[in-house]
């Protein structure tokens, strides 16, 4: 069962752009700096649920419109994926800040720089899995001001509808999720990879195939998951978690 988070710190109410912008910590720089990159190529072994990754890639900590969501979880090694599935995320973000300049996205939680088990998650083993928080709205305009919490984040319960349980003004914009779930396919196509799997609370499926690129996602044959254990469900309602596969 979710925590329902009800303090929120400060720098959260303050809101996305005047907080998650600030310049990098040095803990953050200096953990890149450590890890370096290298032009090996990636390989993700196995599957999503028992595999492993050669030659993982870290993912930025931030960018023009995006940033990873919890400096801890970065530091511990969750921020890890297949080279040419961080491409396809990185891709995706540069189109989405193109048609949509205001908005700024939250990535959460990767795979491991070797891949292999990563708890509390099922898969995010080989680098191909991805959980990407939702973004949300209030009074129809961007409201980031959940964003910020790390990864309490996770912990945040929203209603059958998309509402958050502890105000009902914010709520899930899925137009907004369901366009990044078409470009994460178009990308995803363009390097050859697919989207094998959606995973997000059943009850959210009908708002999302709503949405204004539900259609989209419909007649690309995108496989949303059709079912899912009680605790599974519960937990995707504050993210949805795709899991790639090249083609």
């Amino acid at each position: 069962m979710k925590f329902i988070v009800i303090l929120l710190s400060l720098k959260s109410l303050l809101g996305f752009s005047q907080h998650n912008w600030l310049d990098i910590s040095p803990d953050v720089k200096n953990y890149i700096q450590s890890i370096g990159e290298n032009t090996k190529e990636s390989v993700s072994k196995g599957s999503v649920g028992g595999g492993s990754l050669i030659n993982g890639k870290l993912f930025p900590f931030k960018g023009k419109n995006f940033m990873y969501f919890d400096e801890r979880s970065y530091l511990e090694g969750r921020g890890f994926l297949h080279s040419e599935v961080r491409d396809i995320v990185l891709d995706t973000y540069d189109s989405l800040s193109s048609v949509l300049p205001h908005r700024y996205f939250m990535i959460m939680e990767c795979s491991r720089k070797n891949g292999g088990r990563m708890l509390p998650h099922r898969t995010h083993q080989n680098g191909l899995s991805i959980d990407f928080m939702m973004p949300l709205k209030k009074d129809n305009k961007p409201y980031y001001g959940l964003d910020t919490l790390g990864a309490l984040h996770y912990a945040l319960t929203f209603d059958d509808a998309g509402k958050y349980v502890n105000d009902d003004q914010v709520e899930i914009d899925f137009d907004i999720v369901s366009r990044q779930i078409v470009l994460l396919n178009y990308f995803a196509k363009k390097n050859g990879y697919r989207i094998n799997k959606v995973i997000i609370k059943i009850e959210l499926k009908d708002e999302l195939y709503q949405s204004a690129f539900g259609d989209e996602i419909k007649k690309s044959g995108i496989y949303v998951v059709q079912g899912l254990t009680p605790i599974v469900n519960h937990m995707h309602d504050d993210h949805f978690h795709i899991d790639f596969e090249k083609v």
